[in-house]
C-alpha cells in the first residue's frame, strides 16, 4: 500500500527503549490511520484496564495517508489516549505542519507508555528516535519551548509540546505544535497524559516524500479542485471562524451565561467578532500544510492591562468560550485569556466553561472573594476571567478545582453546583447550543470522546451542508427531531473517516465531497475503496471507541446523555428558534439505526458485520 510509511515507533520512557513496529496492511485497510488506526492500537494495548495517568496509559500521534502528500489540508494528526478529564476514549485532533514533518521524519505514527523519571522530549529525525534530556525546557510554556528546541536541533523543525499546565497534570492541558500559530490537540486533557510520563515535547523533522500510487493523478484532480474550495471559503479566508459569532448570535447557537442566558446579545457579539478582531487587532493570516483557505488569525495587541501579546488570534470556539459564555465583551480580555492558554497549554473551550461555572457559583453564593483571592467574578468581568484562567492553568487556588474539569469540580464544590455543571460524559460542551438544533444533543452525548461537535458534524447538515451520495441531498428541518438519530449516526461514520485519512471538515463546506476522497485515496493508495466500504469502515472505527469506553466502565443507561439545563431550561428571546431536545425519542432512533440494542450496546451480529466480534467479548458483549 502506497501513502504510508510503515513504520510507527513505539517508544517505552521507562525502560527507557526505542523500537520500529509496522502494522499490517489489513489493518490499515480496517482502521485507514488518524483516530481510526491509533483507537485500534489504544485497544491492542488494553488501554480501558489502566489509569489515565499511569505510565501504562499509551499516549498515541498517528498521522494518516494523506498526510505528507499534496491532497487538500492534509496536515493533521490525532493524538488519542484514555482520557484523564473524562476517564473514556480520548481524541484530540490538531492542525499545522506537525503531523506531515513526522511522516518526512519516517514515521506514520508513535506509540508512547511508560513514564521518565526526569523530564524528557524526543528528537525524530530521519527515521530515528532519540530521547533527550528536557530539564532546561521544564517549567516554560509552549512558545519558548518550541523556540528553545529548534534552536538545538534545526529550526526547520516543529514541536508538539506541554506548558505548565500539563507539567502540573490540569486535566484540561493540551498539547502544543506549530509554536505561535499554536494549533492545539485541545480536548480531553491529553496534555495531562503527557505531563505524567514527564514528556516535555516531540519534536520532528525530516525530508522523506511519502510514495503515491498516482501523484500525477492527484495533482491534476487538486487543480480542478482547489480554486472553487478556495472561492467557496473566501469568508473563512477573510475572518476565520471567528466571523460565526454573530451569525450563530442570531440563530441562537452562541451560548450565553454558562448556556442559562435567554437575552440577546447581537451588540456584544459585534464587539468580538471576527470583524471586529480584524479591523482591530489582526496582522494577517496563516494556513494549515496543504492548506488554499488559511484560516488561521494572526493578531497583535498592545494593552495597559494585559501587556504586549503577538501570535495566534482566537478561533470561534474561543470567541464564544472566554466571551459570551462568561458575558465578556472586551475582546482585549478574551485575546488575552486565548494567549494565557496557549502559553500554558489548556484546552480553551473546557477552560471558558469552568470559568462561567465558577461565575455562576459565585452568582449563587458557592463561592465568595475569599475562594477568589479577592476578585469579584460577576458576569462580564474580563479581568476577572482572565485571572480565574491563570488559577486554572496554575493549578492553584480556586483554580486547583477548576483544573479537574466542571463534572468534579461541582461535585467538590456540592450543593446545588450540579444542576449548573453542563458537560457531556464529563467533558464540558463545546459552542453550539444543541436547543438551536434537533440532533445537536444526542451528537454530544453519545459521541466517543464526550461532548463534542466534530464528531459528527450533524448540526451542520441541519442548517448549511449536504452529501448526496449518502442521502444527505437536502437540509431537514433544523429543529424537528424525526430521523435525526440515523442523522448522527451517519454523521460520526463520515467523520471518523475525515479523522482517519486526515482531512480538515471545513473542506466539505468548500464543495469536497467523499467521491473526491476516494478518489484521494486511490491516487495515493493504490487500492479502490467504494463508498459502502467507506460508510463500513468509519461504522467500524465508531464501534471500536464504543466497546473501549465500555472496557472503561461508561454505563449507556445513563451516559448517553448531557446536562439536564440544556434539556429542560428553554432557550427563548425574540428571533431564536429553539427547542428543547427530545433526548428519548432521539436515542431510540440512534440505537436502531447503530445496530445496538435497547441499553445502547453493539448487537452479536453487527460486531460480527464489522469484524469486531473478538472485542466485544473482550468486555462481554457476546
Amino acid at each position: 500500500m502506497k501513502g504510508y510509511m510503515h513504520k510507527i515507533a513505539y517508544v517505552d520512557l521507562g525502560a527507557p527503549s526505542v523500537k520500529v513496529v509496522q502494522p499490517a496492511e489489513e489493518t490499515l485497510r480496517e482502521f485507514i490511520g488518524g483516530s481510526g488506526l491509533a483507537a485500534k492500537m489504544l485497544w491492542d494495548e488494553k488501554a480501558y484496564r489502566v489509569q489515565p495517568l499511569a505510565g501504562g496509559n499509551p499516549l498515541i500521534f498517528m498521522t494518516g495517508p494523506f498526510a505528507n502528500t499534496p491532497a487538500l489540508t492534509s496536515g493533521r494528526h490525532a493524538v488519542v489516549a484514555r482520557s484523564p478529564l473524562t476517564g473514556i476514549f480520548a481524541e484530540s485532533d490538531a492542525g499545522g505542519t506537525w503531523g506531515a514533518s513526522l511522516k518526512r521524519a519516517g514515521f506514520d505514527g508513535m506509540v508512547i507508555v511508560g513514564e521518565s523519571d526526569r523530564p524528557v522530549y524526543l528528537w525524530v529525525y530521519d527515521g530515528r528516535v532519540e530521547i533527550r534530556d528536557a530539564a532546561h525546557v521544564w517549567g516554560k510554556d509552549t512558545f519558548a519551548t518550541d523556540e528553545a528546541l529548534r534552536a538545538e536541533t534545526t529550526d526547520r523543525a516543529v514541536s508538539a509540546c506541554i506548558g505548565p499546565a500539563g507539567e502540573k497534570l490540569v486535566r484540561l492541558a493540551a498539547i502544543l505544535n506549530d509554536g505561535r500559530a499554536a494549533r492545539a490537540a485541545g480536548r480531553c486533557g491529553l496534555g495531562a497524559v503527557m505531563g505524567a510520563k514527564k514528556l516535555k515535547a516531540i519534536t520532528v523533522y525530516g525530508k522523506q516524500e511519502t510514495e503515491l500510487a498516482d501523484r500525477k493523478g492527484l495533482l491534476r484532480s487538486l487543480q480542478q479542485l482547489a480554486s472553487g474550495i478556495k472561492k467557496n471559503l473566501a469568508g473563512m479566508t477573510k475572518f476565520g471562524t471567528a466571523g460565526n459569532v454573530s451569525s450563530f448570535e442570531r440563530l441562537g447557537s452562541l451560548p450565553l451565561q454558562n448556556w442559562k442566558g435567554s437575552q440577546r446579545w447581537e451588540q456584544e457579539a459585534l464587539q468580538i467578532n471576527g470583524a471586529a478582531m480584524a479591523e482591530r487587532f489582526g496582522t494577517g493570516t496563516y494556513g494549515c500544510e496543504g492548506c488554499v483557505v488559511r484560516c488561521g488569525r494572526e493578531v497583535r495587541l498592545h494593552s495597559s492591562t494585559y501587556g504586549d501579546i503577538e501570535g495566534a488570534g482566537p478561533e470561534y470556539e474561543t470567541l464564544a468560550s472566554l466571551g459570551s459564555l462568561c458575558l465578556v465583551s472586551d475582546l482585549e480580555a478574551v485575546i488575552a485569556g486565548n494567549d494565557l492558554c496557549n502559553r500554558y497549554g489548556v484546552d480553551t473551550i473546557s477552560a471558558g466553561a469552568l470559568v462561567a461555572f465558577a461565575m455562576e457559583a459565585f452568582e449563587r453564593g458557592l463561592i465568595s472573594s475569599k475562594d477568589t483571592g479577592g476578585l469579584e467574578l460577576t458576569w462580564g468581568n474580563g479581568r476577572a476571567m482572565v485571572a480565574v484562567l491563570e488559577m486554572i492553568c496554575e493549578n492553584r487556588g480556586l483554580g486547583e478545582i477548576l483544573a479537574k474539569g466542571v463534572r468534579q469540580a461541582a461535585a467538590i464544590i456540592g450543593g446545588e453546583a450540579e444542576e449548573f455543571a453542563v458537560h457531556g460524559n464529563g467533558l464540558e460542551l463545546p459552542m453550539h447550543d444543541p436547543r438551536a438544533y434537533g440532533s445537536l444533543a444526542l451528537s454530544y452525548a453519545t459521541s466517543a470522546r464526550g461532548a463534542c461537535h466534530l464528531a459528527s458534524l450533524s448540526h451542520a447538515f441541519e442548517r448549511a451542508l449536504t452529501l448526496p451520495e449518502i442521502g444527505l441531498a437536502e437540509l431537514p428541518d433544523r429543529l424537528d427531531p424525526t430521523d435525526k438519530g440515523k442523522l448522527a449516526a451517519t454523521g460520526q461514520n463520515v467523520m471518523g473517516m475525515l479523522d482517519s485519512l486526515k482531512v480538515c471538515k471545513f473542506m466539505l463546506f468548500g464543495g469536497l465531497n467523499l467521491t473526491h476522497m476516494l478518489d484521494w485515496y486511490e491516487k495515493i493508495v493504490g487500492e479502490t475503496m467504494t463508498l459502502a466500504t467507506f460508510m463500513l469502515t468509519g461504522e467500524r472505527i465508531f464501534n471500536l471507541k464504543r466497546l473501549f469506553n465500555l472496557g472503561c466502565g461508561l454505563e449507556p443507561s445513563t451516559a448517553d446523555n448531557i446536562s439536564r439545563r440544556i434539556l429542560e431550561l428553554p432557550k427563548q428571546a425574540e428571533g431564536w428558534e429553539t427547542r428543547l431536545p427530545a433526548m428519548e425519542q432521539l436515542r431510540e432512533d440512534y440505537y436502531k439505526h447503530r445496530g445496538w440494542n435497547g441499553q445502547g450496546i453493539p448487537t452479536r451480529e453487527k460486531l460480527q458485520e464489522l469484524g469486531l466480534e473478538k472485542e466485544g467479548g473482550a468486555v462481554g458483549v457476546n
